[in-house]
């Protein structure tokens, strides 16, 4: 196995060295061997209100009663929300509620659904 760096841009591991470049092939970066990309990748954790993980397209349950804001509209507890789609703020959950609409959410006030 070769110890090439993975690809910094796209994570593929099929780089290859030309002359004093590493070569990605599958989405053509090209970066220098003397400079070592030493990032890590910190992908933030996005976790419900009792620690499970979330991830993109997930589908949560609301556990607490939410007031839409300017609205007299309420999303009521054990209402299920499919396909989320993780942010990144304050409100770290895009979705679509139906009846509702497009809105965010914290994960605060969700639960992963089984």
């Amino acid at each position: 196995m070769s110890d090439l760096p993975k690809c910094p841009v796209c994570g593929s591991g099929y780089t290859y060295e030309d002359r004093n470049l590493y070569v990605c092939p599958e989405c053509a970066h090209e970066w220098g061997t003397d400079t070592v990309d030493e990032r890590t990748d910190t992908k933030r954790v996005v976790n419900d209100a009792y620690g499970t993980v979330l991830n993109d397209g997930d589908t949560v349950t609301v556990i607490k009663d939410l007031k839409i804001k300017g609205t007299s509209s309420v999303v009521k507890v054990g209402t299920r929300v499919k396909n989320i789609r993780l942010v990144d703020g304050d409100h770290d959950i895009d979705c679509r509620i139906d009846g509702i609409g497009a809105m965010q959410l914290k994960s605060a006030f969700v639960k992963k659904a089984q």
